[in-house]
């Protein structure tokens, strides 16, 4: 791990510097939009445009880097998302944010393409595990850092907008100065969603749930806070709850995935997600028991992505793998995009407890199918399975292929070629 900070520092502290202002950015707004007076749905609508741009980002990011280089590429993106930080403000109407978040999303998705396929680049077979974690641990520390700086101006005002823009602009520098060679862009080949729906749909509808589930959680949490009624301080616990819980337990949660029936433990982790869910809702207000419920909530959730990718995997030859992994990226992001405008519905017409509902409601489907899944399928014997990668819902393809290698390497070293014959469905 010591090698990989060595090697890997400035571009990791560059991804941090983003995800601290990605972070705060989508919090922020939540606050700021009750403030001007924005309903509900209207919120619900501005919070999904980042996740429909992230979709669309994530490809076009790919089809830019081949034209114009990995650094034309970021520096420009990060002008346009310095541009649209400072515009928030100026532009207090919803159809507005609508617009400017769908850009800024494409805009972030882009840029996380072009920094993580530098991160990769700088990963060896070796470290490529250590790398990903060490990644995934920097993202969760910028993001709840993040919610601390909340703390530090009026959510009504410019100042913490204008501290958005300087940290986007201050995370470009260590990259672009970062003397890491600029990495040679590669796609996976396309693979059928109906193929990996076939070889999995447990995996398959399990990962456009939590893409809901993941999307509602961070899109509409500082909304729900702020109609609860939580002061500032009290607001930026409560959604670093959720970050804190999932950097946590993703490890543990890894550990255990690799030693028992991956659906059995699927199920577990959503029925407890959905428990959680049920105490929030029960909470009437009280803050300790929202951030337990969130912690929980978090701390379940943020697993489950990558536990779904892992059991996939499991029912894969190694060249399948990446491909596989880009089918299951875009159906996680369009469950993503949805998640935030159903919610937003439910808590306008239901009030704020339809947050806890929502959320609850999609984990409680998804461990009644895991468990009807394992009526159907035999699970493949511990020894057949692959090895788990943290990866977040959050991930852009760059990262899920790097998760996909480190899946591969595992399978290749165990010499396992009896992964991808299926056992027979009832």
């Amino acid at each position: 791990m010591l090698l990989v900070l060595r090697n890997s520092w400035a571009l990791l502290l560059g991804i941090m510097l983003l995800m601290v202002g990605n972070g705060l950015q989508g919090t922020l707004l939540g606050v700021r939009g009750e403030i001007e007076g924005f309903s509900t749905f209207e919120i619900s609508v501005v919070m999904s445009a980042y996740f429909a741009g992230f979709l669309i980002g994530s490809r076009m990011g790919s089809e830019m880097i081949r034209r114009v280089g990995h650094i034309r590429t970021f520096a420009a993106l990060g002008s346009v998302i310095s541009a649209v930080l400072i515009l928030y403000p100026v532009l207090t109407d919803p159809i507005a944010w609508t617009v400017l978040r769908l850009i800024i999303g494409a805009c972030f998705a882009a840029v996380y393409v072009t920094a993580e396929s530098w991160l990769n680049n700088a990963a060896t077979n070796e470290t490529r595990g250590q790398t990903l974690s060490v990644y995934l641990v920097v993202q969760m520390v910028g993001i709840v850092a993040a919610q601390m700086l909340l703390n530090l101006g009026d959510p009504s005002d410019y100042f913490l907008f204008v501290v958005l823009s300087v940290l986007v602009s201050l995370s470009f520098a260590p990259i672009l100065l970062s003397v890491t060679p600029t990495p040679a862009f590669e796609t996976a080949k396309p693979m059928s969603l109906m193929e990996v729906l076939k070889i999995s749909p447990l995996g398959v509808i399990g990962t456009f749930l939590m893409g809901g589930v993941y999307s509602a959680m961070f899109g509409m949490a500082a909304v729900f806070a702020t109609q609860a009624g939580l002061p500032i301080a009290q607001l930026s616990i409560f959604v670093s709850a959720f970050y804190v819980g999932g950097l946590v337990l993703q490890f543990p949660i890894g550990w255990i995935s690799d030693r028992m029936d991956r659906r059995l433990l699927i199920m577990i982790l959503a029925a407890i997600c959905g428990a959680a869910g049920l105490l929030g809702s029960l909470s009437s207000g009280i803050f300790s028991i929202l951030v337990i419920s969130a912690f929980f909530i978090g701390g379940m959730a943020n697993p489950l992505y990558a536990l779904l990718i892992a059991y996939v995997n499991d029912f894969l030859e190694v060249e399948q793998m990446p491909a596989a992994g880009g089918r299951l990226l875009f159906v996680n992001g369009v469950g993503a995009i949805f998640g935030p405008i159903v919610v937003g519905g439910m808590m306008q017409a239901i009030g704020p407890l339809g947050y806890f509902y929502f959320i609850g409601g999609l984990v409680t489907v998804l461990a009644l199918y895991a468990a009807y899944r394992m009526t159907v399928r035999p699970a493949p014997t511990v020894e057949d399975t692959g090895s788990y990668a943290p990866v977040l819902p959050s991930a852009s393809p760059v990262v899920v292929g790097l998760a996909q290698e480190v899946f591969a390497d595992a399978a290749s070293d165990d010499g396992d070629d009896a992964q991808g014959t299926l056992p027979p469905a009832a």
